[in-house]
């Protein structure tokens, strides 16, 4: 996003239930977001809760994304793993196409990829297994976007192999000094106040930088915001952040949208 430009993407993270745990209000966010990052079924998502979750995506006209990840339902994807390369690939190759046939069915389609979890923080600083997703994603289908952590080392490895790169901030997480995300084991990870949330997020598309935990102020070159559907008050929390942008001018729009 060029600074100036005031246009940004929201995006959710959806499609998580799994069989009678139910994650989030899907149909609420979609209502308030420009793009869903739809489980593919190793972290979270059944198949009748993603197909359910895509048909509606492609109803109001919200872009689909994989949002893959290591195979732990039990940990809800978020505990690292050390996959081989070969293991890593083919697992997202596989989750990826899961979702292409859904959303085929559901008359949409699956524009980008962003990962889940401890996937993605892995591959914002591990140059082995962020080759292994940017190589499964280009072998997929190269038009296919890849979201990751804002100035994170990955942005430019995304890049330099001739995909498109969407770097991404959080509405809802603390960032420290580095432009990484606190960790969600130290207090203080997630926030809670919306209004807070919200003039964090004005003052990104704004100015281009969120202030990290210590009180610096970190630049952030993003193109989406992800706000989470399972944070406590998510619902709430999406809707203030989407008024207060569009309040303030800014155009709301899936980035994959853009030429």
């Amino acid at each position: 996003m060029q600074l100036g430009h005031m246009q940004i993407d929201l995006n959710s993270d959806l499609g998580e239930h799994y069989g009678a745990w139910r994650m989030g209000d899907d149909d609420a966010m979609l209502a308030i977001v420009t793009s869903a990052n739809v489980a593919c079924g190793f972290h979270a998502g059944d198949p009748v809760s993603v197909l359910a979750t895509v048909r509606a995506a492609a109803k109001l006209g919200v872009a689909v994304g994989a949002h893959i990840a290591y195979p732990d339902l039990v940990g809800f994807g978020r505990r690292p793993m050390t996959p081989s390369a070969a293991e890593l690939e083919a697992d997202v190759i596989y989750q990826i196409g899961a979702l292409q046939a859904l959303a085929r069915v559901a008359g949409t389609e699956v524009s980008y990829v962003k990962p889940h979890g401890a996937l993605y923080n892995t591959i914002a600083f591990d140059e082995q297994q962020a080759a292994a997703v940017i190589g499964a994603v280009e072998a997929v289908d190269p038009d296919l976007a890849l979201v990751c952590l804002a100035s994170s080392p990955i942005v430019d490895q995304i890049r330099a192999a001739g995909l498109r790169a969407v770097p991404e901030a959080f509405a809802d997480r603390a960032y420290e000094p580095n432009g990484a995300l606190v960790s969600r084991r130290e207090a203080g990870a997630v926030l809670e106040d919306p209004d807070l949330i919200a003039e964090r997020m004005l003052t990104l598309v704004r100015d281009g930088v969120v202030v990290a935990r210590d009180g610096s102020e970190v630049a952030i070159e993003a193109d989406s915001i992800c706000v989470h559907g399972d944070s406590p008050g998510a619902v709430h929390i999406a809707t203030v952040v989407r008024d207060r942008l569009t309040e303030a001018g800014v155009t709301l729009r899936p980035f994959a949208a853009r030429s």
